[in-house]
């Protein structure tokens, strides 16, 4: 299975640029909310046409503006799972599965819609509607009806964003055992890195309308290579460095300087790291810095501590995350703090 997309599309907020390609996988569109995710997955199912580009799935080129091709949304074998669910009101649970298999035999029918049933665990709900239903048994018929007839690829637009937080855990679960037997190309859609994190094996980040280049999922946390992936990964802790040597940078937003165990690109002007790599260090070495605690924040297994270099005028914050077994934290104290430099990363 595979996928290959090349798009641009002209909307009145931004303009949409995606060019990426995938090969059984399960790839995640992580973003902010408009910036072109949602988008994206529509121009692949044909719901929107791009301004110009190709898109091709398993060889069979589904859209190309040079060339004039523009299938329809039935014979691109596309299943999509909407965001709120979008199952037709006036049908039970059997008849929104039933919709795209209406071309296959009654005998053949029965047993797709028994099977699916089965699988998504929503015994005893055939005759309900959509209004009878909880969140999570919602979002079970959905993907019931989506994966029924098969599809070369599955769109998942942010399936979980609908749902209770307290159903979100047992449905991701769920959603990765039923990803791991589909035989299909699988597109995530959300914003939740942790998300993203767990359910995909490469990621593409969206900024402003355009898609950066696809990263492992591993990489992309451990290292990114952009502010935007940074940003969406959720590292607060980000400078702009001075290089002081091949292993040496400055940080000019805290006024710190860290020798690193790798050489140092000529061309990085920033650096980060994320805040469990930051500690509470017992005594000063090259890369450990003093600091005055301005914020301490109580999470249910840790704090969250915000500092800054009390010899540096115009330090901004530096975030870290330390246990509860330290106590006796509080605002105004000084602190030594150790970087883990293995874990700042460079771009």
């Amino acid at each position: 299975m595979s996928l290959y997309v090349d798009i641009e599309k002209d909307l009145s907020s931004f303009k949409l640029k995606a060019k990426f390609e995938e090969e059984n996988k399960v790839l995640g569109f992580l973003g902010e909310s408009g910036s072109g995710k949602s988008m994206t997955l529509k121009c692949i199912a044909g719901l929107e046409t791009p301004t110009k580009g190709k898109i091709i799935l398993n060889n069979r080129v589904l859209f190309d503006s040079d060339k004039k091709i523009n299938l329809s949304t039935q014979e691109r074998k596309v299943g999509f799972l909407f965001q709120n669910y979008a199952l037709f009101p006036h049908m039970t649970v059997t008849q929104n599965i039933e919709i795209g298999l209406s071309h296959i035999k009654k005998e053949e029918r029965h047993a797709v819609l028994k099977n699916y049933i089965s699988r998504l665990r929503i015994e005893g709900l055939e005759n309900r509607y959509p209004w009878q239903l909880s969140g999570g048994q919602q979002q079970r018929v959905a993907l019931a009806r989506a994966l029924s007839t098969s599809p070369d690829i599955l769109l998942l637009d942010e399936p979980f964003s609908a749902l209770d937080y307290h159903l979100r855990g047992s449905m991701e679960k769920e959603l990765i055992n039923i990803l791991k037997e589909y035989n299909g190309q699988a597109i995530f859609v959300t914003h939740d890195r942790e998300e993203a994190y767990r359910v995909c094996d490469n990621i593409i980040v969206y900024d402003k309308g355009t898609s950066m280049p696809k990263r492992n999922v591993q990489d992309l946390f451990d290292f990114p290579k952009s502010f935007p992936e940074a940003k969406i990964t959720g590292c607060k802790n980000i400078s702009s460095i001075k290089r002081i040597d091949n292993k040496t940078i400055y940080c000019e937003n805290w006024g710190i300087e860290l020798k690193l165990n790798k050489n140092i690109n000529k061309e990085a002007k920033f650096m980060g790291i994320r805040e469990k790599y930051i500690h509470i260090a017992d005594e000063k070495d090259c890369n450990t810095v003093e600091v005055t605690i301005k914020n301490v924040i109580e999470n249910p297994f840790s704090y969250t501590i915000s500092a800054i270099n009390h010899n540096y005028e115009i330090s901004n914050s530096i975030e870290l995350e330390v246990n509860k077994t330290i106590k006796n934290i509080s605002t105004g104290d000084k602190i030594l703090i150790k970087f883990e430099v293995d874990k700042v990363f460079l771009y």
